[in-house]
């Protein structure tokens, strides 16, 4: 019987840029160098106190000064009238992480797992793992027309045609249902979504310099934040892990 790989925790970073790397036979892998973590954890909840089990993850230190009080008190104990008022009522304070603020905040779903506040995760969460789901925002490429938007193939470049070339053509739905069917592709935003690529294959793994090169590309521009989770689609082995060589 196959399982599925269930939801577990993953990491937040940044993606560097793509390059590529060599087999032992000399074909080339298309690769995306993604630097992820160390990320702290800033927040255990539980089905007791917030109704459901998850925990709560941050990457990058932001500046103090850029950051609000409640930020700042999110991750550290801050002394606040407040703050007093429940110790001398007895009620107990949630645990800090007693680290900077963070730049990237996310939250993973866990059925269970032994994860403490202030701990840190590092590419060792991906040890077993042999692809993972990136999730990050797409490049925005503002207020675009039907061909650039949805590959439309324009109207003829012959007579009777005129300055209407990359027009989409007509949208009507004649006397019944009198109206446009909602999801017709039109122009408008494109890009700057949220995107999820999944059972993307890990290459290699940098844990000294906190790199993971995983196949194929990842959408959003370089220094872009991304997600990265073990993927839950079916599990495969991973041919290329440790035959590879970089490129010089």
């Amino acid at each position: 019987m196959i399982k599925v790989r269930t939801m577990s925790v993953g990491l937040l970073g940044r993606k560097v840029g793509m390059t590529q790397v060599y087999e032992v036979s000399g074909k080339a892998i298309p690769v995306t160098v993604l630097e992820l973590g160390p990320c702290d954890v800033l927040q255990v909840k539980t089905e007791e106190n917030d109704g459901y089990s998850a925990i709560q993850i941050g990457y990058g230190d932001k500046s103090r000064t850029r950051a609000s009080r409640s930020e700042r008190g999110h991750v550290a104990p801050i002394d606040s009238k407040r703050q007093k008022a429940k110790s001398a009522a007895g009620v107990e304070v949630s645990p800090k992480a007693d680290c900077e603020p963070k730049k990237m905040i996310r939250e993973f779903r866990l059925e269970g797992g032994a994860f403490a506040v202030g701990q840190k995760l590092d590419l060792s969460v991906f040890d077993e793992v042999t692809a993972v789901d990136v999730i990050s925002k797409s490049k925005g490429r503002g207020y675009a027309g039907t061909m650039t938007r949805h590959n439309f193939a324009g109207q003829r470049a012959s007579h009777g045609v005129k300055k209407c070339h990359r027009h989409m053509g007509g949208t009507g739905c004649s006397a019944y249902p009198s109206r446009v069917l909602k999801g017709k592709r039109m122009p408008g935003q494109y890009g700057n979504v949220r995107v999820t690529v999944r059972n993307l294959a890990i290459v290699r793994m940098d844990k000294e310099n906190n790199l993971m090169l995983i196949k194929g590309g990842v959408p959003g521009p370089n220094g872009g934040y991304v997600v990265v989770r073990p993927t839950n689609k079916l599990p495969r082995p991973n041919k290329l892990k440790g035959e590879l060589v970089m490129n010089s």
